[in-house]
């Protein structure tokens, strides 16, 4: 058997950078080496790229930075005739086939489309979401108002852009009353996200929210549960069983996703089998609409009133051993290495 190349990117210069070395550190941990050899390019917070030969192990604690024997500088070739990287090495630049490049890179620069428009460019088929649905599902606001365009209900909300008067989110939350949430419309993890019941917080929000982004949505608050669902393919779609997330306190903030105290996640969610159902096609019809292939989980709420409300799509969702996406593919009885070669080969 021929083993494929694969290229899995981790770190990345986002401000999501360690989530990433979590996620990727679960994904090349249940890689099969017997069908894979494995490409691992580590990028730094500062944006530089390199071929990382080290123990995987130094990759959740942010050791393989200071592996220097095992890191060579490297790039993509944007000729599609190398349809590969370059290693700058000491003794001279080496080129190396990839059949498939793997980004497991959260947040900007990563999960935005950037990355995926350079391997689109070098003919390298990409395991995961394009530059197109990338960029539109890291984008909170366009995300939400194509599902809408296309039936689903979304939360109110408005958007706020650098230099624009905060007046307007003052008027919109009085409008709609308190809790609010206002949030970065391009980040991920819950970064720069707050949870705002008082007008006298909310100046200070949309300045949080503004360091992690140009742009920022001040959203109503939806009282209901927090559903996901799992999908992964292009043409025909394979769905994970659907999942519910349980905050006792406070709400799913970047602490309940990755050091998960105070969460308790339900597989399958508390729902009938037919509101399950529901759930999984409204899913199916978003993530096409959103022009997503490869894999991408998608986040709901479900209100007391059977009302299902598009909250986003994650088009690369956490692979960490607590996360939604790897968990409800088990449940609906795929593997963790089963999922990975279902990416590659869906490449």
């Amino acid at each position: 058997m021929n083993k494929k190349t694969v290229a899995v990117l981790f770190g990345g210069c986002s401000s999501e950078y360690s989530v990433s070395l979590l996620s990727s550190y679960a994904v090349l941990k249940n890689m099969d080496r017997a069908k894979y050899n494995i490409v691992p390019i580590g990028i730094t917070k500062e944006g530089d790229w390199f071929l990382y030969s080290g123990d995987i192990e130094n990759i959740p604690n942010d050791r393989w930075i200071s592996d220097t024997q095992f890191l060579c500088p490297v790039a993509v070739s944007p000729n599609r005739s190398v349809h590969g990287i370059m290693e700058y090495g000491t003794a001279g630049v080496k080129t190396t086939y990839i059949d498939c490049a793997l980004p497991i890179l959260h947040g900007k620069n990563g999960e935005d489309g950037t990355v995926q428009g350079v391997f689109e460019l070098a003919g390298i088929p990409i395991a995961g979401c394009g530059s197109l649905s990338s960029s539109l599902c890291m984008n909170k606001h366009v995300a939400q108002r194509l599902a809408e365009a296309v039936g689903a209900r979304v939360p109110k909300a408005i958007l706020l852009t650098e230099g624009d008067s905060t007046d307007t989110a003052f008027t919109f939350a009085e409008e709609i009353g308190y809790p609010v949430f206002v949030k970065p419309v391009k980040a991920g993890s819950s970064y720069g996200v707050t949870k705002v019941d008082a007008e006298d917080a909310l100046a200070a929000a949309i300045d949080t929210a503004f360091k992690y982004d140009d742009a920022v949505l001040v959203e109503e608050a939806i009282v209901g549960r927090e559903i996901s669902c799992a999908v992964m393919g292009k043409k025909e779609l394979v769905v994970g069983e659907v999942d519910e997330t349980e905050v006792k306190c406070g709400f799913y903030d970047f602490n309940a996703k990755y050091f998960p105290t105070s969460t308790v996640i339900h597989i399958p969610a508390r729902l009938s089998a037919e509101e399950r159902d529901r759930v999984k096609e409204q899913a199916k019809k978003l993530y096409k609409a959103l022009s997503c292939d490869g894999f991408a989980r998608v986040d709901f709420f479900y209100t007391e009133k059977g009302e299902l409300i598009f909250g986003e799509i994650n088009t690369i969702p956490g692979f960490t051993e607590h996360s939604h996406f790897p968990s409800m593919m088990k449940a609906a009885g795929h593997s963790f290495s089963e999922i990975i070669d279902f990416f590659i080969q869906n490449a």
